[in-house]
C-alpha cells in the first residue's frame, strides 16, 4: 500500500475518488485524502446504506453503512482531472462482500467461470448523444448535424474532433486500448470501440469511460447522454458486447475446430449462446433498464432508413438483424442500451450462458434473413421468438426467470424488480403532451 501511495504521490496525486456503481450503472463516490489511502483498501470509505439505489439497507443497526472499498489493482490517476486518482471500490456491509453491489455480484458470476477454468473475455462498444438543453428542449450540441444519412459523416465529425480527441487521449492515458471513434446514426451521437479484456475489467472501463466522458463534454459547453433513445425520429444508442470465452492456457473456447471453415463457434461456444438466447426475455430487464430502451427495442425505418437494435430472439452470422451476431470465435450481443449496468448485465449473461452449457442447449439453425424485412407473420413462422416490448414485460420475465435471478441474489433482483416496477407505474401515469394535443379538445 505505501508503494502505491508513494507513487500516485509522485505522480502529482493529493486525492482519491474513491468510486462505486449503484444499481442503475451511475457512478457514486467520494473525495478521499491520498493520505488515506490505507483505510480506503483496508476498510473502505463508508457511506449511508439507505441513500443507495438498490440496497434495500435499513437506517439503524450494523448494516446501515455501506463501504465502498477499493481495488489495489484499479487505482491510477485520472488524466482529466489533474492532482486526483480513480479507485475502483466494491461494496462491503458488515465487513462482507455485498451481496448487491453491482461489481460484487460480477464478482461472484467471474468466480463461477474461474472455477471451471474459464475467464470471460468482453469487448463493449459505447454509443452516446452529445446534447445541448435550450428553451426547454433538448438538441444535438452541433446546430449543423442535420444530414438524412449522417451515419460516417465526415462533415460533422470533424467539428468534434477536439472532443474527441481529448476524450482519446484521456482514455489512453487511462489504459484503455481505443481503437476507433465514428459518427453513428443519429444527429449528435457517436461511438467509441475499445480493445476487448476480461469481462471485469471491460465494466470498469465503461464507468471509466463514462466518469471521463462527461466531464470533458461538460468543460466545452455540452450535455454527455447514454439516454437509450432521445429522439423519437432517430436511431438509439446501443451498448454492444462482443463476447468469447477462454481458459487459462489463453485458449479461446468459443474458436471452432477447423478455422475458415463453415462454422463460427464451436460446440461449447453454441451452447452458450443456446443459452443466451433462451434467456433473453429476462436479460432484457438488465440490458435495456429503462422506460425509454423501449423506444429503441422496436422494428422501423430509422433515420437513414436502417435499424441497428433487435427486436426479435435469433442469431445468425454477421447478422445485425438478430439479437445475437455470431463472428469466428465470438458473439456479439446487440440487446443492451447505453443505459445498462456493464456490471449486471454482464453477470446475467455470465449466469444465461453456463445454464446454455450445463443443460448442453442447441440454438437451432442460422437466421440469414434481414428480419426487419420480414411479416410479424413470417417471423412466427420461423420460430423467433419476440423481444420484450416494454419495461413492465422484461421485468415479468426477470421476476419469472431463477437463472438471472439467482445471478443477481435475492436483495439486488428483488430490489431491481421493485424499483423498475415503479418507474413503470411512474411512466404509465405521466400525461405526455402528445395525449393532450391529440385528446385534450377532441371529445
Amino acid at each position: 500500500m505505501i508503494d502505491i501511495q508513494q507513487r500516485l504521490a509522485a505522480q502529482g496525486v493529493h486525492t482519491v475518488l474513491a468510486q462505486f456503481t449503484d444499481m442503475h450503472g451511475v457512478a457514486k463516490g467520494k473525495y478521499v485524502p491520498l493520505a488515506k489511502l490505507g483505510e480506503l483498501i483496508e476498510t473502505g470509505a463508508g457511506f449511508a446504506g439507505p441513500s443507495i439505489w438498490g440496497t434495500a439497507l435499513p437506517r439503524t443497526g450494523a448494516r446501515a453503512e455501506y463501504y465502498a472499498r477499493a481495488d489495489v489493482e484499479r487505482i491510477q490517476p485520472m488524466p482529466w482531472m489533474p492532482g486526483y486518482a480513480r479507485a475502483v471500490c466494491s461494496g462491503y456491509v458488515d465487513n462482507q462482500p455485498f451481496d448487491a453491489c453491482p461489481r460484487q455480484v460480477l464478482l461472484r458470476g467471474v468466480q463461477r467461470l474461474a472455477e471451471r477454468g474459464w475467464v470471460l473475455k468482453t469487448g463493449i462498444e459505447p454509443e452516446f448523444f452529445l446534447l445541448k438543453h435550450e428553451a426547454g428542449q433538448w438538441r444535438p450540441a452541433d446546430d449543423h448535424d442535420r444530414l438524412d444519412k449522417p451515419s460516417y459523416d465526415l462533415k460533422s465529425l470533424p467539428r468534434q474532433a477536439g472532443y474527441l480527441h481529448a476524450l482519446h487521449e484521456t482514455l489512453s492515458k487511462s489504459g484503455l486500448d481505443v481503437l476507433q471513434l465514428d459518427h453513428e446514426d443519429a444527429h449528435g451521437q457517436y461511438e467509441v470501440n475499445f480493445a476487448f479484456d476480461d469481462c471485469l475489467s471491460s465494466a470498469d472501463h465503461v464507468m471509466l469511460f463514462k466518469l471521463a466522458a462527461h466531464a470533458l463534454a461538460e468543460e466545452r459547453g455540452m450535455v454527455f447522454s447514454m439516454m437509450p433513445k432521445p429522439f423519437a425520429n432517430q436511431p438509439g444508442s446501443g451498448l454492444h458486447f462482443h463476447l468469447s470465452l477462454w481458459d487459462t492456457t489463453h485458449r479461446c473456447l468459443f474458436a471452432p475446430a477447423t478455422k475458415g471453415g463453415p462454422e463460427l463457434l464451436s460446440p461449447l461456444g453454441r451452447q452458450f449462446l443456446a443459452g443466451v438466447l433462451a434467456h433473453s426475455p429476462a436479460l432484457c430487464a438488465l440490458a435495456a433498464p429503462t422506460v425509454n430502451s423501449y423506444k429503441r427495442l422496436v422494428v422501423g425505418e430509422s433515420l437513414s432508413g436502417t435499424s441497428w437494435a433487435p427486436a426479435y430472439i435469433a442469431h445468425g452470422p454477421n447478422n445485425r438483424s438478430a439479437t445475437l451476431r455470431t463472428l469466428p470465435g465470438r458473439f456479439e450481443w446487440r440487446l443492451p442500451d447505453a443505459s445498462a449496468n456493464p456490471y449486471l448485465a454482464t453477470a446475467a449473461l455470465i449466469a444465461a450462458g453456463l445454464d446454455g452449457i450445463d443443460r448442453g442447449l442447441d440454438p437451432g439453425p442460422d437466421c440469414t434473413e434481414d428480419l426487419f424485412k420480414l411479416s410479424l407473420a413470417e417471423i412466427r413462422q420461423r420460430g423467433h421468438g419476440l423481444l420484450p416490448q416494454s419495461l413492465e414485460q422484461a421485468v415479468d420475465a426477470l421476476e419469472a426467470d431463477e437463472v438471472v435471478r439467482g445471478a443477481l441474489g435475492d436483495t439486488l433482483s428483488h430490489e431491481f424488480i421493485r424499483l423498475k416496477r415503479m418507474e413503470w407505474v411512474e411512466y404509465a401515469r405521466h400525461v405526455s403532451g402528445w395525449e393532450l394535443q391529440r385528446y385534450a379538445a377532441t371529445f
